[in-house]
């Protein structure tokens, strides 16, 4: 078993520890992308679930579209293909011979979804039109980190077209907020949901909207973006309609996505020297159960009551494992589940059976509790609901303590470069003022509705709004 690196000391290679130790994911033979094993896998499921219920609820529907993108549909939005021509993968050559025109493997999919938008909207009656595909999608990252940043990712994209600008952004709108909505009250994530500057917007939009999320050892992480497109996109795509007064007129775009860079957030949001803790309402396993016995007719005993434990609680719709393997001992076992994350370790001995009880764990505080027979189906909900609870608290306090104010960059820079942390401050809305917080490895996380701070934190001139700067991944 491997000795997991120290968490205040070694971040980095805390998080790449635990991202193997937990079997979340493991090296692939191709470069910069990543093998998601079955644990890690049934992490982006359970999200996947969740989510996917949510979009339903707008009006959304699936849908799947083509992997290979036709080269000549990027180049159709001149700010789209130059946002992505560095990450672009293009096949050039197929069923040996050299292709009339190279397809590109998906980076995003509005130029493919809009080609076909163009084709299924004709009248104002075909508005809103809202899809949404799950897939994978393939940008060249120069330095990949599992979850984070890899050559191929898996993702949501959600894709509408509306008969008005305000149409369009309610939904962008609506999207960041379900997107919140999933990420505190599932995930235990606090995030701050506000716009980018135009800088870090999405290539080819006029608005896009985020959710930052801080990490543990005090950078950002952009857990998700919604955004309201340029309308030069549909209009390259000739995506017109009949209106209810007879004009032909252009429907405005609206598109959103979070991907499986969530279950990095999820590692870096919650982990501890330890490893992982994953939040009840996410976890792939919520209970492990382990039975301890030393003699062959304890055994029985205790596996007997085990199995009528475990039938209990999943009858409670809780996800429970049971770890009876006989070649490791329950301290290995311990070691294992407290890497994996796995919220509640319950302990049951021939001295349990004799007290009526079962011993468990939780896994954020290591709280040992007895629990009675009697109680157990009132006691373990109530114990799962209060660790959800108070993982988002944690990170709610950690987010709140690491949010700081500051007036000019040349009296906070140096401390944001060497502590991280939140800062807000003010911005005259200049790209030249924008690039002077990348001198301390920051970047405009984004643009807050208020103003607190009068002047830019860079130049003297007014400030129009206030910023949220960070180091971020």
């Amino acid at each position: 078993m491997k000795k997991l690196a120290d968490i205040n000391k070694d971040f980095a290679q805390w998080y790449q520890d635990v991202i193997y130790e937990a079997e979340l994911v493991d090296s692939s033979p191709v470069k910069g992308a990543m093998i998601i094993r079955p644990y890690g896998y049934s992490i982006w499921e359970n999200m996947q679930k969740v989510v996917d219920q949510k979009i339903k609820a707008t009006g959304t529907k699936n849908a799947y579209f083509p992997l290979l993108i036709p080269e000549s549909f990027l180049k159709k939005e001149a700010e789209h293909v130059e946002g992505f021509s560095p990450e672009l993968a293009v096949v050039t050559h197929a069923g040996g011979k050299k292709l009339e025109e190279p397809l590109v493997v998906r980076p995003t999919s509005e130029t493919i979804i809009y080609a076909m938008f163009a084709k299924w909207i004709k009248s104002w009656r075909d508005l809103p039109l809202k899809i949404n595909q799950w897939a994978n999608v393939v940008r060249w990252e120069l330095r990949p980190r599992a979850f984070l940043r890899t050559t191929e990712f898996l993702w949501q994209e959600g894709h509408t077209a509306h008969a008005t600008k305000q149409e369009a952004t309610d939904m962008a709108l609506e999207a960041r907020q379900l997107y919140k909505d999933f990420m505190q009250n599932y995930l235990a994530i606090p995030v701050i949901a506000a716009e980018k500057s135009a800088s870090e917007r999405f290539a080819g939009a006029d608005h896009t909207y985020s959710l930052e999320a801080l990490m543990l050892d005090g950078k950002a992480l952009q857990m998700g973006t919604t955004h309201v497109l340029s309308h030069s996109f549909p209009k390259s795509f000739d995506i017109k309609f009949q209106d209810k007064d007879g004009k032909m007129k252009v429907p405005y775009c609206s598109s959103w996505g979070v991907s499986t860079r969530m279950i990095g957030g999820l590692i870096m949001s919650h982990g501890d020297q330890d490893g992982l803790i994953i939040p009840p309402k996410i976890a792939p396993i919520q209970v492990v159960i382990i039975p301890i016995y030393r003699k062959d007719d304890e055994k029985e005993l205790v596996l007997n009551k085990v199995e009528e434990l475990k039938k209990q609680l999943e009858k409670l719709d809780i996800k429970v494992f049971v770890d009876d393997d006989d070649q490791t001992t329950p301290g290995a076992k311990f070691y294992n589940w407290e890497i994996k994350g796995v919220p509640l370790r319950v302990e049951l001995g021939p001295r349990d059976l004799k007290n009526n009880q079962i011993v468990v764990v939780d896994r954020l505080e290591k709280n040992k509790q007895m629990i009675s027979f009697e109680n157990i189906a009132t006691e373990i909900p109530k114990i799962l609901d209060d660790l959800q609870d108070k993982l988002f608290k944690r990170a709610e306090k950690r987010l709140m303590d690491s949010w700081y104010q500051g007036d000019k960059l040349k009296d906070f820079g140096s401390t944001l470069e060497k502590e991280a942390g939140l800062y807000q401050t003010g911005w005259c809305g200049s790209k030249e003022c924008e690039l002077k917080f990348k001198d301390y490895k920051a970047t405009i996380r984004c643009v807050l509705d208020e103003n607190k701070h009068s002047q830019c934190a860079v130049c003297d001139k007014k400030s129009e709004k206030d910023i949220l700067v960070a180091k971020a991944y």
